[in-house]
Order: structure tokens, then sequence, then C-alpha cells
């Protein structure tokens, strides 16, 4: 059982040992760079959710949430990695947008996709609305997030599962896309690859993504494209300029798209940004 009160989420969760059952209480400082929960309801009034999951994960402690949104009543999905607040079911504009936008500039030939980072769906949902998508290979580092989805613990998991176009794979997508051995250079067998991973060019999930915004990097991703193909990153801030000095070596054409949308958590516009790169061909 939980709630949010004070400013934090305070969870409480019966846990087991081998000689005792202990009651643990977990508070999770509620931050995000994406948007902020107000901790209360009505007349300030704790909110009342129920955690779905909870695991250990390499990157902290990944805590799946369902609650009622204290107005609307909407049912919400919310996700918190290592005490910071991750993604939404509710603010899901520009997850979409980072697929729309990328196979917009496709037309109509037929598309392999590659989309980096799970989260609840929403990006692989919108490139299979394409129909002229043949195949969407989703990696999520994080086990516990596939299974969410294989599980039926999120609004899109069944609908994804169900796609045969869709195949969900758990591995670190930065060793998948990243250099290869020797010199050989690749053969590109994607038609657009997708990426909602950090949080921005800078401010990244851990130290050891640093390696994909370099030179070496993304030239590296541009030979999983085909020619003419496109490679679509979502940010929360502006890409650094630096990032976009090596885009521009390594593909023909280089643009940010802007997405606003109206929080509903915070009842202000908020933007986020969307990096369009299209290998030449």
């Amino acid at each position: 059982m939980s709630w949010y009160r004070g400013g934090v989420a305070v969870s409480v969760r019966a846990t087991s040992t081998a000689t005792s059952a202990a009651v643990r209480i977990l508070c999770v400082r509620v931050h995000s760079r994406r948007e902020f929960e107000p901790p209360s309801g009505p007349l300030g009034k704790p909110v009342r959710f129920d955690e779905l999951d909870y695991q250990q994960t390499p990157l902290g402690e990944l805590t799946l949430w369902r609650r009622e949104a204290p107005v609307s009543g909407d049912v919400v999905y919310e996700v918190r990695l290592a005490g910071e607040f991750l993604m939404s079911s509710r603010v899901n504009r520009s997850e979409i947008a980072l697929a729309d936008l990328a196979l917009a500039e496709l037309g109509d030939r037929s598309c392999d996709v590659l989309v980096g980072g799970l989260g609840l769906g929403y990006t692989a949902r919108a490139a299979l609305a394409f129909p002229n998508v043949r195949s969407v290979t989703v990696v999520e580092l994080l086990a516990p997030v596939v299974d969410w989805h294989r599980k039926g613990l999120v609004p899109l998991g069944a609908q994804l599962c169900a796609d045969p176009r869709c195949r969900l794979l758990q591995a670190d997508f930065f060793d998948l896309i990243g250099p290869p051995e020797g010199d050989a250079p690749r053969a590109g067998i994607y038609d657009a690859v997708l990426v909602d991973i950090d949080h921005s060019t800078e401010d990244l999930l851990q130290p050891a993504h640093s390696r994909f915004y370099t030179a070496r990097g993304v030239a590296a991703l541009g030979e999983h494209l085909r020619p003419g193909g496109i490679f679509s990153f979502w940010s929360a801030d502006p890409p650094r300029e630096a990032f976009m000095i090596d885009l521009r070596a390594a593909f023909s054409s280089v643009r940010i798209e802007e997405v606003t949308f109206r929080n509903p958590h915070m009842g202000t516009e908020d933007t986020n940004f969307v990096l369009l790169a299209t290998r030449g061909g």
C-alpha cells in the first residue's frame, strides 16, 4: 500500500527473510526531467497508488506504480529508477513524435525499425502504426521492463507482444550499435533507428553511455542504416553542439524538431526535442 504525502512517495512493502518477516518503508523523491507530479490530491489528501513491481537493477531500484489521477480519475502508470521519476503514461507526445517524425520522412518504402529503449512502449506502438513498417526490434537494457510488457503489467504490453512484426530484446543498445571489431564495415539492415534512452546528450542514465555521444559512436550507428535511412533521437534538452557537429560529419542532413505539449501534471507548456539525421545515398 502506498501514498503520496508531504512531497514524497511513501510505499509500505512486506518482505521476508529466512527467519522473519519485515516491513520496509521506501521514500522516493518525486523529481523528473520530463515532469513533476503533485504529491497530493484535492484538498491535500494523499493519493493512493499500487506498486506493481519493484526490482533491483544495475542502474538502481526500479519501480512500476499505478494510480488514479486525482482530478480526472484516469489510470496513470509511472516508472521510477534509482529514486528518480523516469516516465509517465500521461506524458508521451514526444515519445510518439520520435517515431512519427522519422517514419514520415521515409514515405511508403518498406521499413525495418530499430528502437533503443522500450519504456512504456509508446514509441514502438507509434512505429507499428505505419502500415509500411515490416519489423520493429526494441532493445531494452532492463529485463524487468521487458517482463512488464510480456506479463501485461503495462497498458501497451499485450498489444506489442501480440504484433508479429514486433520483437522485444533485452540487451545493451549501445553495445549492439557500437563500433565493430576490426575495420570491416557493416551492411545497414535498418531503415530507421529511434533512440530514447538518456535524458539528453549530457544527462545520461549511466556514464558508460558517453561512448555513444562521440564521432566514432554516431558513425557506428550510421552503419546500421540503409542508404536514405534515418536516425531519430529524443532529448529533454537541446543536444549539445559537439554532438551536432559529429552528426553532421556522419550524416547527409541533420535537424532538430521541437515538440511542445501541455503537461497535465504542471498545467503548463513543456518542450522536448527530436533530432533527425538522414544517411546519404
